[in-house]
């Protein structure tokens, strides 16, 4: 990632200049000195180019004088209607401008300085690459930018604003790496070593193995896990830091599945994109990002992070359709689909979070369901609750940041779809309703604490790129969950 700075405004001696420009704005500050020192020739493109500002439109200007290699002109809509969101969009157009400059010059000095770090935000989360595995790279595919200057009025205030969305940035980033790493690489354990970095920003880790999850009666997680001869881990993170006096009774608390390959087990599934399966620990993966970004900008508030880590394999020692499982909270389970394994992995993690921290309200994240992606697409997380007002913080928080979750119900018709023969339940309930029953299924073990269930199977990965991500990882609910927090459980 290029190195970002603010600076004063003043004209580059050479490189490339990027104008966010308003809608049907004239030129204005270093975009009109840029100008004057090209004689005229930016207006002049951007009136034969018949550029208006509007958001999304781009206008290139090649060599046009006084030593630029290029001008770049991104529209940013209308001034008045300009919020974060299009800012860090902006910003995501310009980090493909400049990839192929060493260096470049960002005229946003007519921007406010919250709006400016967005813009900058917006560059960083769009610049990012998963390459740890490239040997062989052409020249010209390489990115060469190496430092951007973001000119504006008020370098202080806009360093002050980033310094926050620079530790999320960085969250974002840890999960996106997370969720890259090819399964032979990152294994139940080595996933849950990683978590050992966070120490380093004040997080307390605890790591629990096989031995322990027995003790604590977690049938359901070590069932998934017995096909593997990759150990399962439990990972608890704990980041406390509400202020002395201001320290709620009950934390929050956030639960990630963290299946870092599935097969399927023995109800395997089609060969066809099952290298896929790398990213079916995504909920682990933002929940881990999420605890970065809280501990990185010294989030005034107890949050406590769990993920549960296992792989899911076929073997002869794996766990078989029709198996009955004793899950921790006491709970029976009669296994229809070694492929609905997930929701096992949850029940367990998320009972042993009600009985030691008993938080304030849970969410958990899941690449829980293919059903999801039918009803949603990739547009939307599919969201589940039984608290209104969570819900609806939920939402409104995915909203500001561009991470959009939508409402899906629960109901006791859906919760008889999984009633079993033999056991307390059954992990599946059949084709209609997959999601709903699958969130039942969790329901039915967080003993009636406020909760939500974000299932992000067709947001945690994208085929195609984002305004400010690449292809790949998404990291999709780093930053919604982290303004949950900030907006709402801040003391």
């Amino acid at each position: 990632m290029p190195d970002i700075a603010f600076v004063k405004p003043a004209l580059p001696r050479a490189g490339a200049l990027i104008l966010p420009l308003a809608e049907d704005a004239p030129l204005a500050g270093l975009a009109q000195k840029a100008d004057e020192a090209t004689g005229g020739a930016i207006a002049r493109a951007l009136e034969a180019a018949k550029f208006k500002g509007r958001k999304g439109q781009n206008t290139t200007l090649w060599a046009p004088g006084a030593g630029l290699t290029k001008v770049v002109a991104i529209g940013l809509g209308k001034a008045a209607d300009l919020a974060a969101t299009g800012a860090e969009a902006a910003g995501g157009s310009i980090a493909g401008a400049v990839a192929q400059e060493r260096e470049a010059v960002v005229a946003a000095d007519d921007l406010a300085p919250a709006l400016a770090a967005s813009l900058a935000m917006g560059i960083a989360l769009k610049s990012y690459r998963f390459d740890r595995y490239r040997t062989k790279e052409k020249e010209e595919d390489k990115p060469k930018v190496e430092r951007i200057a973001v000119a504006v009025a008020d370098p202080a205030r806009t360093k002050a604003a980033y310094a926050p969305m620079q530790a999320i940035t960085d969250g974002v980033f840890l999960t996106r790496d997370l969720v890259s790493e090819p399964p032979n690489v990152l294994t139940p354990v080595e996933c849950a070593e990683r978590c050992k970095a966070l120490t380093k920003l004040g997080v307390e880790v605890e790591i629990l193995g096989p031995k322990e999850m027995k003790k604590l009666g977690f049938g359901a997680l070590l069932g998934v896990a017995q096909g593997s001869v990759q150990e399962p881990r439990m990972v608890v993170m704990k980041w406390m830091g509400a202020p002395k006096g201001k320290k709620a009774a009950k934390p929050v608390a956030f639960i990630g599945k963290g299946v870092t390959f599935d097969t399927g087990g023995i109800s395997i599934k089609p060969a066809g994109g099952m290298e896929d399966m790398k990213w079916d620990m995504a909920g682990a993966g933002t929940v881990i990002g999420l605890m970065a970004a809280l501990a990185g900008r010294k989030a005034k508030a107890d949050v406590v992070g769990i993920v549960g880590l296992v792989e899911n394999m076929p073997s002869g020692n794996a766990q078989r359709p029709g198996d009955v499982v004793t899950t921790a909270s006491g709970q029976t389970v009669e296994v229809i689909n070694t492929d609905a394994e997930g929701r096992l992995v949850l029940a367990d993690v998320i009972h042993y979070c009600i009985e030691k921290f008993d938080p304030r309200f849970m969410v958990d994240l899941a690449t829980l369901t293919g059903a999801i992606i039918i009803a949603l697409g990739h547009e939307h997380a599919g969201l589940f609750s039984n608290d209104d007002t969570l819900a609806q913080r939920i939402e409104a928080a995915g909203r500001t940041v561009g991470e959009a979750a939508w409402r899906m119900p629960l109901g006791d018709a859906y919760d008889k779809q999984i009633k079993s023969d033999i056991a307390d339940m059954k992990n599946v309930g059949g084709r209609p309703g997959g999601s709903i029953t699958a969130a039942q299924f969790i329901q039915r073990f967080v003993q009636g604490k406020p909760w939500a269930h974000l299932d992000i199977a067709g947001t945690a990965w994208s085929s195609k790129d984002l305004p400010t991500a690449p292809k790949g990882a998404t990291a999709y609910g780093v930053r919604l969950l982290d303004r949950l927090v900030a907006e709402h459980y801040e003391g």
